[in-house]
């Protein structure tokens, strides 16, 4: 447990046309199948902000590699690359498409904000991060109580929202050695983090607060473990994933809920990625 927890750490400290699809939520040895109809999954136009983040990108990435439509905004449009995780042998290129819109401006300017909301947003994505002596003490919060605000007035309700293990309720699942952390280097932005998901909470939206645990740059794996005890690590690309499915799935099991997500232990959220599942030929 001490080399998971050091591992989580380390992680941590790097940062927070389709038929048919199945989805499998494993709790226990009871595993429930839901095979979700066409019609839940027409392409839709996913707002990310903090687009050019590591976890944010690979939202971004993946989206558009499933079709739908990506509104991003950024500080650095230009620090906007094909994730490492997901992104193989591409990774760290430009990231450009046809379906993606990249807008320059800071999450903290409402007008900004606005800018994203001028197309037509069927979810939200808030992957903020940045040091807090760069970006600012409250940069999280002011930032996604701006886009609560953008999201109210043009009548979009679902949003995910990244923060971290150890925030909120979740103190006690993160390592020892990362609550250290917590209470001494990082305090100011988990103070930032806590009041974060308080305003997302808040909201009256169909919210998702992501906490996941120690975020690493592999591969995804597809499957995310939502936790009750203490987390290990997870690829962002995984995380990414899970926040994509929240604000796509009509019926996601999360929503008004703040579940830790680790690649280990747990109740177990396995998206089935084969052909079949996609309703396509195998080869």
């Amino acid at each position: 447990m001490k080399t998971v927890a050091f591992t989580a750490l380390l992680a941590i400290l790097n940062i927070a046309n389709t038929s048919a699809f199945q989805s499998t939520f494993v709790r226990g040895n009871s595993p429930l199948s839901v095979t979700r109809s066409e019609s839940s999954l027409f392409m839709k136009t996913i707002a990310v902000f903090g687009a050019s983040g590591l976890t944010a990108s690979e939202c971004v990435y993946q989206a558009l590699k499933d079709g739908d439509n990506v509104v991003g905004l950024t500080r650095n449009p230009s620090n906007l690359k094909i994730p490492k995780g997901s992104g193989g042998a591409d990774a760290d290129k430009p990231l450009s498409d046809p379906k993606l819109k990249v807008i320059a401006g800071d999450v903290t300017k409402k007008a900004d904000v606005d800018k994203v909301f001028e197309d037509d947003i069927d979810g939200v994505i808030v992957a903020l991060g940045g040091k807090t002596k760069e970006v600012g003490e409250t940069m999280l919060t002011d930032g996604t109580k701006n886009v609560i605000a953008a999201m109210k007035e043009k009548g979009v309700k679902r949003l995910a929202v990244v923060t971290s293990i150890g925030a909120g309720d979740s103190e006690n699942q993160a390592p020892f050695f990362f609550k250290v952390l917590m209470w001494t280097a990082m305090k100011k932005i988990f103070l930032d983090k806590n009041a974060q998901e308080e305003a997302t909470r808040n909201s009256g939206l169909e919210y998702c607060i992501v906490r996941p645990g120690g975020l690493t740059v592999d591969p995804p794996t597809g499957v995310i473990n939502v936790i009750d005890g203490e987390a290990g690590s997870i690829p962002r690309a995984d995380v990414a994933q899970f926040c994509l499915d929240a604000v796509r799935l009509d019926d996601f099991p999360y929503i008004g809920k703040a579940p830790c997500i680790s690649s280990v232990g747990g109740t177990s959220w396995t998206k089935d990625r084969s052909a079949a599942a996609r309703g396509e030929m195998e080869a």
